[in-house]
């Protein structure tokens, strides 16, 4: 494996290692959905979801996708995805 491969992963388990990003990212596995509803689910202030959802995007983890005014967000990046999975495993 390449050292540009292990920086990204690294950083990938730097922006995951957040409570709230990794909150956000355990709920947009299963529901896409925009930054109201994400603000309301985990009662977030704008400005402190907006640098998370910032940091994650950053990373690759989520990228949002326009539906008519609004963004929905999604997880697309296959190994933040399974690390996450493992992570919740056996605890819901």
């Amino acid at each position: 494996m390449n050292m540009n491969e292990l920086e990204r992963r690294a950083e990938m388990l730097k922006v995951l290692s957040h409570p709230q990003r990794l909150c956000i990212v355990r709920g947009l596995i299963t529901y896409r959905c925009n930054v109201s509803k994400i603000q309301e689910t985990l009662g977030l202030t704008q400005s402190g979801l907006s640098q998370h959802i910032s940091k994650l995007k950053a990373a690759g983890i989520i990228k949002g996708v326009r539906n008519g005014k609004e963004i929905c967000y999604q997880v697309v990046d296959k190994d933040a995805l399974r690390i996450v999975d493992i992570m919740f495993e056996g605890i819901e």
